[in-house]
């Protein structure tokens, strides 16, 4: 299991992009959250095995339908052991 931070620029508010990532994340078994930075960035933890972990950095890359992601940056991180992925409604 590996914990990565990531965050995702580009125009990634509002267009879906946190419900399609949950959506992704459940359908990969992939556990953390995802939130919308202030500063118009996606923020992502995601916990999962090496293997799912880049098919899922390969979905962020890409995002929803009408996402347009410029970059994305990935920090490994301490694992935090989250049991399930959850959408952040608003600053933690």
């Amino acid at each position: 299991m590996k914990h990565l931070n990531i965050t995702v620029k580009g125009t990634v508010q509002g267009v879906m992009y946190r419900k399609a990532t949950k959506a992704v994340a459940d359908q990969l078994g992939v556990r953390g959250f995802v939130k919308n930075e202030p500063n118009g960035d996606v923020y992502i933890e995601a916990e999962a095995d090496n293997t799912i972990m880049e098919m899922f950095i390969d979905w962020c890359n890409e995002g929803p339908e009408d996402a347009e992601v410029t970059s994305i940056e990935t920090h490994e991180g301490e694992l935090k052991n989250y049991r399930n992925f959850e959408v952040v409604k608003k600053r933690l």
